[in-house]
Formats: structure tokens, sequence, C-alpha cells
């Protein structure tokens, strides 16, 4: 095997060929010519990726491995590990983008060559995107160039005033020098000239201009660039993979494709990251965004500029809509430089109108943006930035804040926090950081609005006017998912400006209870059960109207909140509504009650009919799968997207997925507001992460709990992605009877023997399912038994629901004086 050579486990060779891990250990043991491991452990092996792709092709099990899936084995494979490979890939995909001309010289020449030639050219990308390592484009006094980066060739080969340059053409191919000089016409970096250079119409070289992305800062704060630029040796095992990426972006965009291997990266260490969801990160943004009748900036000035202090992956600045300049700072230098590449690559779309094309295939103007890396408390990056907005999801209940050392630091205007309210520094962080009038929204734990240690900062920005509003989210919005999270919007009070005299609450965790029981979803928290756009809809009216609103906000005049507790709990002020309503509410849902009850009459079973047990021929799913009489899908949506999705809990409660379909004029499914058709798996040319979109017929079994839950996909559910632990199984309406197959999916033993058992759940495999061979007239006799029992199990179900929610209103009215008891 040639060194370096990509190396995938066997759960990457279960994907590659759509099947389960336990059929690749089956095929290690029944096929001697299998690949042998060539890393890992003997409990995780890894084996050559080019030796699994050659044997499953001759086994017939690989046709061919799909692009991206190609590239994120070589990602994951990658000798110096995934974070690094992904950094390598998002210099290039960057260059790919802003220089596609320079892109394309580079890659004629061998793999050794062009990954001499790569730095130079990296460097100039990332200089134009993110800027020079320091403020002045050199290694600032008594610092000398970090081990396994490049400096940046003007710099490196300056000279004396008047002297010539020398050339910047590179040994390994020939190319042209002004393919990557900064200076080129037409991408010019604005603010930015290079040490050394003349700026135009001078004769002598200048002062530096500060870059946009390096603002003036304390002494000592750690300046560096987040992204180092690699070193040609570093690059060289990676330069497959480089090609093989940008191979990729130029079917789905340089954005896209690190976004696609940046999510897999993330999908594969879930303990490592806490992530923001991205309809999270939306409503902060939103509720940051500046009032319509505030005065707009200085021409020169970019509309707004918006930090993260805690930026982790960028989510929240990702979620920033329209131009703005944007500054983050995260602790892990490895996430760091991904959030940089990140945005850096978003920027085409996500903070403003794609940069326009020069007449040489270079981007122009790029928006201004700052990543650093360092603890923000500690060594603030940006300690002398006063900007717009402040998006921050702060670490939790961290001990070692800082407590010892900053007890002196001049950001405490509210007050020295306990070393127990560390989400009370990043407040007051995020207030020190913003322009008078400017505004900051924090994720918050539910126990910093409560903890006695912090309410005399709370009493003090209540005082001052500071905190503008405290909303309650409900439990499932963001990881913890098991916590109701809190929202924190923060004003910085404006010199000579009254502080507001309310503070405006909001709970959403009875709405959005109310909202699961209208669409038959069981209450409680959970992230499969949140109806987001209801939850998100509220939110907006109640900080934009500032309104009372029964049961969701209220506007609460500071001086009642300002006791010995000082609590800011919306629960403590906005009492959960009586389920039902008033008493003409309950009413309703009595009359609702008594109809359900009636239906359910109706629909239940005849007396059943005592018969010797049938032995019929049978068969499985799986083979009937291999005939060609269905065909088997696994769900890969999560929720929270821009389209709805059957999850694993609406399979298991019949409820309806959450949102609509989104169709064009011609009624086809899409998969969001670009108008990206969802494709299906089985379409030519379909990408595994492609969701599975429902169509009526299929018939959806959950993966895990052992149970015996089965789902036809009706008109209702049509649309919809299939979600994760879920499998879909397609049947040929001439082969098969939908509820037939439904219906004889449920039955208890042949889930048990289908099922596998671990220590602390059982996972379902549908192929191993079985079914009696029956012509197509007999399965639709049962298959209308089994619908008819459907109907009567969703009776059943409403009733119950029905009758839970008139009993608990009963309880609340009688005890509330609502109702009274004749």
């Amino acid at each position: 095997m040639p060194e370096n050579a990509t190396e995938v486990t066997a759960a990457g060779i279960a994907r590659l060929a759509g099947v389960g891990r336990a059929a690749v250990s089956n095929w290690r043991r029944r096929h001697a010519d299998f690949p042998q491991p060539v890393g890992g452990t003997a409990a995780s092996p890894s084996f050559a990726l080019a030796d699994v792709e050659q044997w499953l092709r001759d086994q017939g099990k690989l046709a061919e491995v799909p692009l991206r899936e190609r590239v994120w084995q070589e990602v994951a494979g990658h000798p110096a590990g995934a974070a690094q490979a992904l950094v390598h890939t998002g210099c290039a995909l960057l260059l790919v983008r802003d220089r596609p001309t320079a892109w394309l010289e580079l890659t004629a020449a061998s793999d050794e060559r062009m990954a001499d030639a790569l730095p130079h050219a990296v460097d100039h990308v990332l200089t134009a995107r993110l800027g020079p390592d320091t403020p002045s484009g050199t290694p600032g006094p008594g610092r000398s160039t970090p081990p396994g980066t490049v400096r940046t060739p003007r710099t490196a080969d300056s000279t004396a005033p008047g002297s010539t340059a020398p050339s910047t053409t590179f040994d390994s191919a020939t190319f042209d020098s002004a393919t990557f000089d900064s200076t080129t016409p037409g991408s010019t970096t604005p603010g930015f000239t290079a040490p050394g250079s003349t700026a135009p119409g001078s004769t002598a070289p200048g002062p530096a201009v500060v870059h946009p992305a390096n603002p003036p800062a304390a002494p000592g704060v750690h300046r560096a660039r987040a992204v180092r630029t690699p070193t040609a040796q570093a690059l060289l095992p990676s330069v497959p993979l480089l090609r093989a990426a940008a191979q990729l972006a130029a079917g789905i965009g340089a954005g896209q494709t690190f976004e696609f291997l940046l999510g897999r990266h993330l999908d594969a260490n879930p303990r490592q990251f806490t992530l923001t969801p991205p309809h999270l990160a939306e409503l902060m943004a939103d509720l940051a965004e500046p009032p319509k009748d505030a005065g707009r900036p200085a021409p020169g000035r970019p509309l707004r500029s918006v930090l993260d202090p805690a930026a982790g992956t960028g989510a929240l600045l990702r979620a920033v809509a329209g131009p703005a300049a944007l500054y983050a700072q995260e602790a892990d230098a490895g996430l760091a430089a991904l959030t940089a590449l990140r945005l850096a690559l978003g920027a085409d779309g996500t903070h403003g109108s794609p940069p326009s094309p020069g007449a040489d295939g270079t981007h122009s103007s790029p928006p201004s943006l700052a990543v650093r890396t360092g603890d923000t408390l500690r060594a603030d990056a940006f300690a002398r930035l006063a900007t717009d907005t402040v998006l921050c999801h702060p670490p939790f209940n961290d001990r070692n804040w800082g407590h010892d050392e900053l007890a002196y630091d001049p950001r405490w205007e509210y007050g020295f926090p306990a070393r127990v309210e560390s989400e009370l520094a990043w407040v007051q962080h995020a207030l020190a950081r913003l322009r008078d009038g400017g505004t900051a929204v924090l994720l918050m734990p539910p126990a910093a609005a409560s903890r006695r240690s912090g309410r005399r900062i709370r009493a003090d920005l209540l005082r001052r006017g500071a905190l503008r509003a405290v909303i309650a989210l409900p439990a499932g919005a963001a990881p913890p998912y098991g916590i109701p999270l809190h929202l924190w919007v923060l004003r910085r009070p404006t010199p000579g400006v009254r502080p507001g005299p309310d503070l405006l609450l909001a709970d959403t965790a009875g709405l959005a209870a109310t909202a699961g029981e209208a669409g038959g979803k069981a209450a409680g928290g959970g992230r499969d059960r949140l109806d987001w756009p209801v939850v998100r809809a509220a939110v907006l009216d109640a900080w934009r109207d500032r309104a009372d609103l029964p049961g969701v906000s209220r506007v609460v005049p500071v001086v009642e909140l300002l006791d010995d507790d000082v609590d800011l709990a919306p629960a403590r002020y906005l009492p959960r509504p009586t389920p039902g309503g008033d008493a003409c509410g309950l009413g309703e849902v009595r009359e609702r009650l008594a109809e359900t009850l009636r239906l359910t009459t109706r629909l239940t079973p005849p007396p059943a009919t005592p018969a010797v047990p049938a032995h019929r021929p049978r068969t499985t799913v799986g083979e009937l799968a291999r005939s060609g009489a269905l065909s088997l899908h696994t769900g890969n949506a999560a929720p929270g997207g821009q389209g709805p999705v059957l999850t694993e809990h609406d399979v298991l409660t019949g409820a309806d997925p959450a949102g609509t379909p989104f169709t064009d004029p011609a009624g086809a499914l899409l998969a969001g507001p670009a108008g990206t058709p969802l494709t299906g798996p089985e379409a030519p040319g379909a990408a595994p992460d492609d969701p599975v979109v429902l169509e009526p017929g299929d018939v959806v079994v959950p993966v895990l709990g052992g149970g015996t839950v089965v789902r036809v996909v009706g008109e209702r559910e049509a649309g919809a992605a299939l979600g994760r632990n879920l499998q879909l199984l397609r049947p040929d309406p001439a082969a098969l009877d939908p509820w037939f197959l439904a219906g004889f999916l449920r039955g208890t033993a042949n889930n048990r023997q289908a099922s596998s058992y671990a220590s602390t759940a059982a996972r379902l495999d549908a192929r191993r399912l079985h079914l009696p061979r029956m012509p197509l007239a007999e399965q639709r006799r049962y298959g209308e038994r089994f619908r008819e029992l459907a109907a009567f199990e969703e009776a059943l179900r409403t009733a119950e629901r029905l009758g839970g929610v008139l009993v608990q209103g009963m309880y609340d009215g009688l005890t509330d004086g609502t109702v009274t008891p004749a």
C-alpha cells in the first residue's frame, strides 16, 4: 500500500456499499480475499480505501463510489487527522472559488510541484479574506514565524527602497506571478497595503495600513490569524483530496462542499462539540436586528458589525443576514480555523451579495472577517472593538472562567460575578463590546435567571436598562436538549437616555405544548417534538410588539422584579394557560371527546374468529428487495431544517410531521427556499445524504425500541423527509399491498426474530422481517382489515389525548376558580 494512503473503517465500508456494519463483518469472515487491515486497532481496524473499492467492485457490490462519499472517506482517513484535512480542503476551496484560473494552472502540475506551489497561492487568498497573521503582515517584535507556516512572499522577499524585488515565480512549474499577486487588478483588498509595497501614486513605501480584519487591540493580545498557511510538506499527502474536493465543488459549489464535509465531521464527533442549531441561530440573529428606523451608518462603513466571542462552529455568524463585518473568537485553535474557513467560504451567499468576478476570474471586495484564537475572558482579541451586535452561545457552568485573575477587570460594570456565575461574566463581556445602543443576544441556562449568587448583577442590569428581555424556550430547542434554555436580549445603555422602565418576559414552553396537542403530538420537551415555526413566530411577535399576550409574554415593570431574589424566570410571572382554555373551551373539548368515543365504538373490531394456524410459504423483506418487489431506504433528515421531517417520535405517537412540504407551482417537491429538488434515493445521481422524500404507500419502521410500530404514509405525510432512526420500505404496487406489508411487519413474533439486542436497546433489521407469500388479491383482503385496525388505533389515541386535556383542564379550572363545582 502506498505511504499515507487513505484508510477507511468498517463503518465507512458499510456506508460505501449501502449495507449495515454486520454485513461487513460477515464479508470479512466468509471471504478469504477481503482486504486485510492496514491500521487501527483490533476492535476498530482500518483498511486501504483503494483496496476496499476494488474488492467491492470485483464482488459486484459497488458500481461506483459517489464523489462526495469518496471525498469524505479521504478526509476521514487522512494521515494527519480529519480536522487537519478539513483545514487543507477549506484553503483549497477558497482558492478554487476566489482564484479559479490560478487553481486550474496549479492542477496542471504533478502532485509534488502542486504542493510546492500551493502555500504561496493559499497565503494570498487567506490574506485577502482573513487578513495577514499580524496587523503589519509580519511577525511581531520578538516573534518568529511559527513552525509549519510560510511567510507572505512580499514580506519574505522585501528589499530596500529602490531595489528590484525578486521574481515570485515557482520552481515547481511555470506560473504567472500576477495570478497570485494580492494587488492584481480587480482583487485589491480594501484598506490593506502589503509591507514594503508602495501605495498608488506614491514613490516610497509608507507605513502599513491596518487590514479591516485587524482592528486596534490591547498590547499582548494573541493576534495571529486563525488559519495558518500550511507548508508544502504538510500539503503533499492532501493533494489527491484537494483535487477531488475541487471536482465536487464544481458541481455543488465550494461553500456547500465544505459544509457537507464539516457536517460529516461534526456528526462523527458529537461529544466534542456543542452546536447551536441553525433554527435557533436564525432566531437569535433576528432578535438582534437593528430597528427599522435606525439611522444608516456612514457610506464607507459596513452596514453593521457583529461579534461572537464564543464562536464554536460559527453557526451564529452564519445566520446574520445582509452585509456585515464579522468578528469571532474561539478558544480551540483547530475549531477556530475550521470556523474561519466556514465563514469565509459562506461569504458568497451568507453575508450579502456574492462577490463579483473580475475580468481575470478573480473575486473582489471580500467582506471584513476576523477570526481569532484564544480564551475570550482572559485574553480578549477585540478589546477595543465596539460592535453593533453581539451574538453568543457561551459555555455553561464553567468554574474555570478566570474568577481569580479577573477580579479588577473593567468589564464588570454591573458587579463582579461569583465563581459559579460564568454566564453573567459573558453577559457583561458582551455589553462591554457593544457601542452605545447596540444589541446583544445570549443563550443562557435557566438557572442564570434565578440563582441567588447573581441577584445583585441582575438587579443592576434591570436598574440601568441593559436587560430588555428574557425569553424561555421549550426543552429541545438546543443542547442540552432536556432543559428549557433562555434567551437574554440586552442593549448597552446610551448616556443621557433614560433607562427602560420594564422587562419583557416570554415563555414559549406552554405554546409548544399547545401546538403539539393541536398537531396530535404528545406534550413535553424534545427536539423532535417542537413545532419550531410556531415558537419562532411567537418569540419575534412578542419582542417586536412588546405587548402582553396571554400565556406567552408580559411586559413587567422593573420595580416589580427588584425583590430579594430578583428572579427573572418567565414561568414565575407567566403561569401556563389552562388546557382547553376557559369553561367554554372545556365544553368544546368534551364534545370532541364524545364524538371521538362514538367513532371508536363504530370502529371496534368484530369478535375474532378462531382458526387453525396456517402454514404458508414465507419470504423475507431482504429477498423482496433483491427481487425488486420493494426498495429499502434509511432516514437521515434532522428536524429544524427547511422542510417537514417525519421523526421517530412522530411514528411512535401517530403525530403528523411539522411544517409544510415545499412545492413549486407544478407540484414538484423542493428541498428549501432555493428550490433545490429533493432527489429520491432511487434517482440516478442521488447522493447518500440527499433526504428520503415520503410518498403515499411507503411503509415506515423505527430502527430502535423493540416495539411493533409501523406507519403507512398517506397524503398528509407525503413530501416530508424521512428522519433518523427510521427505515422506509417502498413496495411496488403491482407486487405488494402496503397495508398488507405493514400489518404483517407489526407481528410481535416477527419483530422479535428480526431484532438484535444490546445492553440498553433493541435494534430492528427490516431485511429479516418475514412475510407470507400471497396473491395480490388476497393481500388486499388482509390489507383492508389492517387499515381498519389502524383507524381504530388512531381513534383510541385521539380519545386518550382529549381525555387528558379535559381532566387536567377541569383540575386547573376548579383550583383557580374559573370553573365551579356545580
